[in-house]
């Protein structure tokens, strides 16, 4: 009996001592799949969090035996990735959305005009504004005009902004209000007229101007629009984006939700090229808060493909004598970088043609030295042509792509550029070979915001019915390694946030998604049916699947 005591009191002072050698956690998963998407892509079962930092991830031996905490999960085999991160988007221009009419859905003019009266009778307001219409969708491909906008609204100011931002039908009232007349604009290819009179189309800076004038919302509005975008972000399992053009004003909007714990997911601040951002924030040095990062600035050097304004070397095809619109000059990219590079700040331009593209990397080049570490980065990088691939790699500069815009793209891409032309257009395996390295996003709300969506399209070059069959020249598809890399590691490299997002890795911020399904190793098909189960920030569960 006596021994039996002995024994039983020094297994207790065993598995006391024991306990007292584990580090104490806050939460510890096992039995999982954890995609670290560190330098050797490393696969583990296990991960320990404290204090919204990982701990150590291993096999459920080494973290068990290391690490005791009161919340441990049993995952049954489930995975686990790092948190998604969409390196190109318009956070709040999403969020200031979920006011106006989603035309997405609109198969015709006529569609789209309907979608826009059910908006207005159950959203009464003096402004009319939508967005998300493509021409290319319609029975009938050509820009609409608004003869029958202006009767169905005579008074009431209208703005429908096409799907890619770049142009906006307005009825006459709006016009009105803007006080642009024929012979006010400076150039003819961004206003589209008939017969001497507006149409109601405008084009770039023009379109930005009509944009403009609908009031913006503020205070408590603005602030339950951006925290549902975030809920919506959240249960797609993104917990960081980059925001490509910001205001001074938003981005204290941000800082104080973020502040105020309301706001939970990290936003890298792009700046629009104001004088008040200019002076404000990038001659006072790069800004790193926990969530919020503000080192970059964001220019457009021309417009969309599908409104033909991306500004190409050659005529488009579809309409000879069309070359696209410059939006910016070579000399005023130039001024711009100087302030930058004088205050350590990114520039990050859109350049979508060939032309544009060429002109931002020649550009750029006259600035970066062969080996530097700026992360100076091309917006989308369309269509490059083949002589200018290698400068991207030869001076460092990032090709920021979005993968859901070629399987958007691709049934009509090759009307606009040819049969030769297309072939160098969304080449995005030969642009990640030119750094090693590509960072991935959507651009929405020009496109949805599911980075899984992003991960099957960078994969398989295939719209969700799985067209075409064999891929859209699938030579420039991205392996299942590197896609998920694109929207985790890479796509936080490209916002200089890798040291602390990006992979899960001892030290970095608890920010992981858990999903219904392995996407590393399911069928390709079944990769757009995946499901977010839970997304993690820094240890906090902020979004849980019904």
């Amino acid at each position: 009996m006596l021994q039996k005591l002995v024994f039983t009191f020094l297994t207790i002072m065993v598995l006391g001592a024991c306990d007292r050698d584990r580090t104490s956690a806050d939460l510890i998963l096992r039995n999982a799949v954890i995609y670290t998407a560190d330098s050797g892509f490393t696969i583990y079962t296990a991960m320990a969090i404290q204090n919204g930092k990982i701990m150590g991830v291993g096999d459920d031996k080494f973290i068990l035996e290391n690490y005791s905490s009161d919340s441990i999960i049993d995952l049954e085999g489930k995975s686990i990735f790092p948190g998604f991160i969409d390196a190109h988007c318009h956070f709040y221009g999403y969020a200031n959305m979920k006011r106006f009419a989603d035309l997405s859905k609109a198969a015709s003019y006529n569609n789209m005009l309907e979608i826009i009266q059910e908006h207005n009778n159950l959203n009464p307001d003096l402004w009319i504004v939508g967005r998300g219409w493509d021409q290319n969708k319609w029975p009938v491909k050509v820009f609409p005009d608004n003869e029958e906008l202006n009767k169905l609204f005579p008074e009431n100011p209208v703005v429908l902004v096409r799907v890619d931002g770049h142009a906006v039908l307005v009825n006459e009232a709006a016009i009105i209000l803007s006080g642009l007349t024929p012979d006010s604009i400076s150039d003819a290819k961004m206003a589209i007229l008939n017969n001497g009179k507006f149409t109601g189309v405008f084009l770039e800076s023009y379109a930005d101007y009509f944009r403009n004038l609908v009031p913006a919302p503020e205070g408590d509005q603005l602030t339950d629009l951006l925290l549902k975008a975030a809920a919506d972000c959240h249960e797609t399992g993104l917990t960081m984006v980059a925001d490509a053009g910001l205001d001074a004003e938003i981005i204290d909007h941000i800082d104080d939700l973020q502040d105020d714990s309301k706001l939970k997911m990290a936003i890298y601040a792009m700046l629009n090229p104001t004088e008040e951002n200019i002076n404000r924030f990038v001659k006072s040095g790069i800004v790193i808060k926990p969530k919020l990062s503000i080192r970059s600035i964001k220019f457009y050097a021309d417009g969309a493909l599908g409104s033909r304004g991306a500004c190409l070397l050659d005529p488009y095809t579809d309409q000879p004598g069309n070359y696209g619109i410059l939006t910016m000059s070579a000399d005023e990219l130039g001024r711009y970088c100087v302030i930058a590079y004088d205050n350590g700040y990114q520039i990050n331009t859109h350049a979508i043609g060939d032309s544009a593209v060429r002109m931002v990397l020649n550009v750029y080049s006259n600035y970066l030295l062969p080996d530097n570490d700026l992360r100076w980065r091309i917006e989308h990088a369309q269509i490059v042509h083949p002589d200018d691939f290698n400068l991207f790699g030869e001076f460092k500069i990032v090709p920021s792509i979005q993968a859901t815009h070629a399987t958007s793209d691709m049934r009509w891409a090759g009307n606009r550029l040819g049969k030769e032309r297309i072939k160098n257009a969304y080449a995005y395996r030969k642009l990640m070979l030119q750094n090693g390295w590509i960072p991935n996003g959507t651009d929405f709300p020009i496109e949805g915001i599911s980075p899984i969506h992003t991960f099957y399209a960078s994969i398989s070059r295939k719209d969700h019915k799985g067209y075409p069959s064999k891929g859209f020249q699938k030579e420039n598809a991205l392996t299942r390694e590197e896609a998920l890399r694109s929207v985790t590691i890479w796509a936080a490299k490209s916002c200089f946030e890798e040291n602390r997002r990006g992979s899960l890795e001892p030290g970095k911020n608890a920010d992981f998604v858990i999903l219904d399904r392995d996407i590393m190793v399911i069928s390709e098909r079944e990769i757009p049916l995946a499901k977010v189960i839970r997304t993690y920030i820094d240890g906090e569960a902020v979004y849980i699947q019904n």
